[in-house]
């Protein structure tokens, strides 16, 4: 693996061991709030993609989530147009989004906008002895200064939500396989 540093619009740099992008926003660099979280699955690895894979059925086990559909008709395939739209915290919100890379049977990572953040969604699945091991790494970059005011509180949210996330579709690939 490799660090890769980047910051927005100045340059890339690769150091050893783990991802990391900075962002250049203001004058300050931001970096983002990340969040990795592992579950293994009773289910076939083919299975636990096909799930995340089936965009309509995100609703099913993202808590925020209302919708997430796919703009335009075919296959998922990277560079795909996405529109997601979400209600939390009694608030509603809509978010475009575009997947930026597609491994059939193995990654699917996405990646959302809206005036507030940048939120990249990588979601992988490998065989594991037991099943299938999913991957959810979520990092949500602030855009502005009133939403990088709010990172303490979006770190404790981003955790529980992905904790949440990933434990809801495991219950649901289990549910089904059974």
């Amino acid at each position: 693996m490799a660090y890769i540093v980047e910051i927005t619009g100045l340059m890339n740099l690769r150091l050893p061991r783990r991802s990391l992008s900075l962002s250049y926003c203001s004058g300050a660099l931001i970096m983002p709030i990340r969040c990795e979280h592992v579950e293994i699955v009773k289910s076939s690895p083919e299975r636990a993609f096909a799930m995340i894979d089936d965009l309509p059925r995100t609703a099913e086990w993202l808590p925020p989530c209302v919708s997430l559909n796919k703009v335009g008709e075919g296959p998922n395939a990277s560079g795909d147009m996405l529109e997601y739209a979400y209600k939390q915290g009694g608030q509603s919100g809509r978010m475009k989004g575009r997947i930026a890379e597609r491994v059939p049977g193995e990654k699917l990572h996405c990646i959302y906008e809206d005036g507030m953040f940048t939120v990249s969604v990588d979601m992988r699945v490998a065989p594991d002895p037991a099943g299938a091991k999913m991957t959810h790494i979520i990092e949500m970059t602030p855009k502005k200064l009133i939403a990088k005011l709010f990172t303490p509180l979006v770190k404790i949210g981003i955790r529980k939500q992905t904790t949440d996330a990933a434990v809801n579709l495991k219950k649901l690939l289990e549910s089904e396989f059974s």
